[in-house]
């Protein structure tokens, strides 16, 4: 079976059940001087001309949101707290009369912390195709009226937003109904964001999900390139790479590369990069093991780095939160110590879940 359809993703509810608009629960931004978090900022890369730059996110760290489930767990798991980590938000658990309120709240604790926030939008129709973390709304007006509600929420606060895992890469696939509505759903999101204000990274898959025709240029990614152009990366700050996923970082600067070139040679110039680094630290992944593998590790810790196209490491998918019920997990999105414990290096364990 090909990697692309064994790939999970693990929906993640849990953050969810804090993040609640207006809710008492909410609590306020951490001290990052005091605790010590590591809020990803590059301070050899920014340079003086960074710090004269207009845009905040040339010269803030990344949020880090105590709320996440990591910091419920116990210094034990501190490694992972400490790190800023992605809000993904979904329509099942924040509907389209909440999400506005749950961003804002979001940005707003950024905001006060003087750091950049970081949201996923995960709620695109058929989302994950009829795998672990199948759902999404059901159809382009139902996502448009949510996207723009998420946008609502934004504001003027200046967040990094990765635009729907899987949803591009998936098209190649053959199974999702959805193709065509697909592309004009992340275009209409894309826009919206963007207008917002958000930097949005439409997500490109990773390095080992391949087309599987190498009819054009010999390469194993034909037509994702030109994909990212009909979905609108060109008013978009460009793409991510290996989101939940494991490949190592020398490969995936090695795919987002060649995916730079190919958008230069369609036309669109200076697209940028990310790459989700929470889960690739393992020296040998394993191709078609993607389901909590016992052999993953936390790999490099979230930076900023502006470093020509690539604009950085991010934390997308929360290192501890399962992919789904294999390898000793739980339902996809639940935290679980001993998933966590493995990718501190912990093969011993004996805790659950």
């Amino acid at each position: 079976m090909p990697l692309a359809l064994t790939l999970r993703r693990a929906l993640l509810a849990l953050p969810a059940l804090a993040l609640v608009a207006g809710s008492s629960a909410v609590v306020g931004p951490p001290s990052s001087a005091a605790d010590g978090a590591d809020t990803g900022a590059d301070r050899g890369a920014v340079t003086s001309a960074a710090r004269k730059a207009k845009d905040p996110r040339k010269t803030r760290g990344l949020y880090v949101d105590t709320r996440m489930p990591a910091h419920q767990q116990g210094p034990a798991y501190s490694k992972i707290a400490k790190r800023p980590q992605a809000l993904w938000l979904g329509s099942e658990y924040y509907p389209t009369d909440q999400v506005a309120g749950v961003v804002s709240t979001y940005v707003d604790l950024a905001e006060s912390a003087g750091k950049t926030p970081m949201l996923v939008v995960y709620s695109i129709p058929d989302r994950d195709c009829g795998q672990y973390s199948s759902g999404g709304l059901p159809g382009v007006d139902a996502y448009k009226k949510w996207v723009a509600q998420v946008a609502k929420g934004i504001g003027s606060s200046k967040p990094m937003l990765v635009l729907e895992p899987d949803a591009l890469p998936f098209y190649h696939q053959g199974t999702c109904g959805n193709a065509n509505n697909r592309i004009k759903a992340l275009r209409s999101a894309v826009r919206k964001l963007s207008k917002a204000g958000a930097w949005v990274y439409i997500d490109a898959g990773h390095s080992g999900w391949t087309t599987g025709d190498t009819s054009k240029d010999d390469t194993p990614w034909d037509g994702r390139a030109e994909l990212l152009k009909k979905a609108g990366v060109a008013g978009a700050r460009g793409f991510s790479t290996n989101v939940s996923n494991f490949r190592r970082m020398k490969d995936e600067k090695h795919y987002a590369a060649w995916m730079v070139r190919q958008l230069r040679k369609l036309g669109i110039k200076g697209v940028k990069y990310v790459v989700d680094t929470s889960r690739n630290g393992a020296k040998n992944p394993v191709d078609g093991d993607v389901i909590n593998p016992t052999w993953a590790r936390i790999g490099q810790k979230p930076r900023l780095r502006f470093d020509k196209a690539f604009d950085g490491t991010l934390w997308v998918k929360h290192p501890g939160e399962s992919d789904g019920t294999v390898n000793g997990g739980p339902a996809s999105g639940q935290w679980c110590d001993l998933l966590a414990d493995r990718l501190l290096g912990d093969e011993k364990s004996q805790n659950g879940c």
